[in-house]
């Protein structure tokens, strides 16, 4: 599913395994903050509780790393996925994302509640679809990383279908499969 995007995400690729709980979280990189191999997808906390990828940017992330600091947080690198992470760590990832000024898409597993969390920024401005394929949840910024999926039917939602028609566009929360 991640070879599919590689055209977004020419700088690098991670993948991140949870075999227990039937986890997987990919990524394809567009480097742009923190070049570094510190900036790497997937990430996790430095506290080992959350793992996230993401696609976009947080536009205040240095005003909430400064302040994650005085709370005694340590930072390896310079990206705005590890003030994330460390804001999920300190206030939980509803109460982080409701500060977040800027457009994202993020998956984060959560391995002390074993639940994943699928967050878009406010206005939906970087995609992220997603499906239930049988008992697979399936996610990614792209439809025709979802279409990679075995049990994807790329079968044509008729309501979805005069939806784009009407508006010239699939409004949310339409897929037009």
């Amino acid at each position: 599913m991640t070879t599919s995007l590689s055209h977004r995400g020419p700088d690098g690729e991670g993948i991140w395994l949870n075999e227990q709980h039937g986890v997987a979280l990919g990524h394809r990189r567009l480097s742009i903050l923190d070049l570094s191999e510190l900036g790497r997808q997937p990430m996790s906390s430095p506290c080992g509780r959350y793992v996230m990828t993401y696609n976009g940017e947080v536009y205040n992330h240095l005003e909430f790393k400064c302040e994650l600091e005085k709370k005694g947080h340590k930072f390896r690198g310079h990206s705005d996925t590890e003030t994330m992470l460390a804001a999920f760590s300190e206030w939980g990832i509803q109460n982080s994302v409701q500060r977040f000024n800027g457009m994202f898409a993020c998956a984060v597993w959560d391995n002390k509640e074993h639940k994943l969390s699928l967050v878009r920024d406010r206005l939906g401005i970087k995609p992220l679809y997603y499906g239930l394929f049988g008992k697979s949840l399936i996610f990614g910024s792209e439809l025709k990383s979802l279409k990679i999926f075995p049990a994807f039917r790329p079968e044509i939602q008729r309501d979805a279908l005069s939806l784009m028609i009407n508006f010239g566009y699939v409004p949310t929360p339409y897929s037009i499969y």
